[in-house]
């Protein structure tokens, strides 16, 4: 193990000589057997592994405030008799961190009370080569600090090099750096594509332009500090310990604690996650409670959305309207959570019943679809904008994009459209391989995901693999079992989920599933898109691996599109209607069946929609008519549900044909 040397005469040591104390990475704060302290410098956290007594010239104690500090001596080498924990391990890493957080001087008494330092003075040296530009020596150290050629000693040589080179370049010295390219870089063996970029810098006349081209801060920003920071990764963790490496630990035990909270629903800070007791989250803060009931449309309610400030609610209805629901707040003389709900706006020009709606990003426009049509509204002023007609089937999905230039449609004519703010065209897919049932685009505007039926001659009849990757064969994607047709048709039809990349329209993902799929959600982070398979099961795909992550089974779909959503704090959850009149409540990452929510009338629950500003607080709507507000329960509230009325009615539905409950034409 590393210790201080044990001379045959006391020593002390200053600390944080010629200087103050300040919090920063680990730093020495002063000078270290005969080696400047860098650490604050660097930004980074160092140590040493095991090696023989004489790193430091510390004996068994130091002189602080006329006091000798001795050292202490323990038995074992755990931190306990029952730990796995390595001691040495853990006070090297309590010493980084006191340093860490400016107790400098608290270190130094530690380092000396326990006889284990941080770092060796080999580390130290390394460190301050490579923020004072001394390259040779830093190349040399790299063998001495335990990395070697099978370890990537040639990589971290290289990673050297290029910033030398740079440099070199930055000082407008391009015969020196040019050498520093055919006699160190070129041998390394690095990819052709990268030198030849590398190469290319020299044609840069001056260093502004070499370090936009090379994304680079130059030699006075920060770029010699990332460069130890990358190195970190081929240099053994004993050897030089990993920046902030306790709080790194930390981090991940909070992680996993979070795992383990399948009711999760608050944002994390220091006021709510102590170190003193494991998370957990109240069941009784989950909203499980209908405090409000929207009663205005005079049919099936097919769907819901909020606008992105959270202010309003949109929905969709059989009885061809769509209703703006404007979110008041709490009254001040009831100790429930009941708001002030009101009808802010009714859209009634619409011909058929609507099937889809989207907010803009600044929540001033919304569209809806009603069968070919997809209309523009004024959030506003309730005035029709424009009425678009590029559709020749039902539109199915529409989204309003990540970016806010525009909006995306999709539709049962195989068509895929993009469309400016204004409503213009802008690009046209198609036709596509599926009739669409759903499309979405995920938050990072890479990749757009969509689900519908097969076209019969865009898909060979004959048996394939269920999932192709590219054009590529890798394996069958899980089936599912056949199911109800949610359109109405005796056979079955083959659907399918595709995935495409935004930007060349090329398929990244096409897997053929049995049964209906019928809507889709991604997750913010937009790596998985949740995905409504009928019947009865509700599918989590990793977009990156094309696999399954995880199914919600509970809820009832054979017949009906149902909507499912994330929710709560970071998408912990997964939310979803049934057929049974029920709202059904998943763990996102476990598949834990959390809540059975009842309160609708006969029928479906259609959509499910969070808030997208308020953690415990959600939608749906159902075949009965009403829109239900879960929240939270109110401790000690005898709240009693009461329905929105008083308000006035959309006229009645007329007697021209409809095509059935959130159901297309084939």
């Amino acid at each position: 193990m590393m210790r201080l040397s044990e001379p045959d005469h006391d020593s002390s040591l200053s600390v944080a000589p010629d200087m103050s104390a300040h919090a920063g990475p680990s730093s020495l704060g002063g000078v270290f057997d005969g080696f400047a302290g860098t650490n604050g410098a660097s930004g980074h956290t160092n140590g040493f592994g095991p090696v023989s007594n004489g790193a430091s010239p510390l004996g068994n104690g130091i002189s602080k405030h006329g006091k000798t500090i001795p050292r202490v001596t323990l038995p074992g080498t755990t931190l306990y008799d029952d730990s796995f924990v390595d001691r040495e391990e853990f006070v090297r890493l309590v010493i980084q961190s006191l340093r860490d957080v400016g107790y400098i001087e608290s270190a130094a008494t530690l380092e000396a009370e326990s006889g284990y330092t941080m770092e060796a003075p080999e580390v130290t040296q390394f460190r301050q080569y490579i923020l004072e530009g001394m390259w040779p020596k830093a190349e040399a150290a790299l063998m001495r600090l335990g990395v070697h050629e099978e370890d990537g000693l040639w990589d971290a040589k290289f990673l050297i090099s290029r910033q030398k080179y740079l440099e070199l370049l930055e000082g407008k010295k391009p015969t020196a750096a040019l050498q520093v390219l055919r006699n160190e870089l070129a041998p390394s063996n690095v990819d052709p594509d990268k030198l030849h970029s590398l190469s290319s810098l020299i044609m840069c006349s001056e260093p502004e332009d070499l370090r936009r081209r090379a994304a680079w801060d130059g030699a006075s920003g920060m770029s010699r500090h990332q460069l130890l920071d990358t190195l970190h990764d081929y240099i053994p963790s004993a050897v030089m310990i990993p920046q902030r490496r306790f709080a790194s630990l930390l981090n991940q035990a909070r992680s996993y604690q979070l795992q383990r909270c399948i009711y999760h629903n608050s944002t994390l800070n220091s006021s709510n996650f102590s170190l003193f007791s494991d998370h957990r989250c109240n069941k009784s803060e989950f909203p499980s409670m209908t405090t409000t009931i929207l009663e205005i449309h005079t049919d099936e309610v097919w769907n819901i959305e909020w606008s992105h400030d959270g202010a309003y609610l949109a929905s969709a209805s059989k009885d061809k309207t769509a209703i703006i629901w404007r979110r008041g707040k709490p009254s001040v003389d009831s100790s429930s959570s009941a708001q002030d709900w009101t009808a802010h706006l009714i859209l009634r020009d619409h011909p058929y019943p609507l099937g889809c709606l989207t907010w803009s990003l600044d929540d001033s426009i919304l569209l809806t679809s009603t069968e070919q049509f997809i209309k523009m509204w004024n959030t506003k002023t309730g005035v029709c904008i424009r009425t678009l007609e590029e559709h020749t089937e039902t539109v199915t999905a529409i989204s309003w994009l990540p970016d806010g230039t525009g909006f995306i449609s999709g539709g049962l004519d195989r068509k895929i459209v993009i469309w400016d703010a204004d409503g213009k065209v802008r690009d046209a897919w198609g036709p596509t391989g599926i009739r669409l049932t759903d499309l979405a685009v995920t938050p990072d505007f890479t990749r757009l995901v969509a689900v519908g039926m097969e076209h019969p001659q865009s898909f060979p009849s004959a048996p394939e693999p269920n999932q192709t990757r590219g054009g590529a064969q890798s394996g069958d994607a899980p089936p599912a079992p056949g199911g109800n047709g949610v359109h109405g048709v005796a056979l079955r039809t083959t659907h399918r989920m595709m995935v495409f990349d935004l930007a060349t329209k090329q398929t990244e993902l096409s897997i053929r599933l049995d049964g209906d799929l019928t809507s889709v959600q991604i997750s913010q982070d937009s790596r998985y898109a949740l995905i409504n398979h009928a019947p009865n099961e509700i599918h989590l795909w990793d977009l990156t691996t094309g696999q399954i992550a995880c199914k919600y089974e509970g809820q009832t779909q054979g017949h009906h599109v149902i909507r499912s959503c994330f929710g709560g704090v970071d998408g912990n959850f997964v939310v979803s209607g049934s057929e049974d009149g029920k709202v059904y409540v998943w763990h996102r990452d476990s598949g834990t069946l959390l809540e059975t929510l009842s309160g609708h009338g006969e029928g479906s629950v259609n959509s499910v929609a969070w808030n997208p500003t308020n953690e415990r607080m959600f939608a749906s709507c159902s075949d009965d008519r009403t829109i239900r507000i879960w929240e939270a329960p109110v401790q000690e509230s005898h709240y009693s549900e009461q329905p929105i009325a008083g308000l006035t009615h959309p006229p009645p539905p007329s007697s021209l044909a409809e095509t059935g409950k959130g159901k297309t034409r084939q």
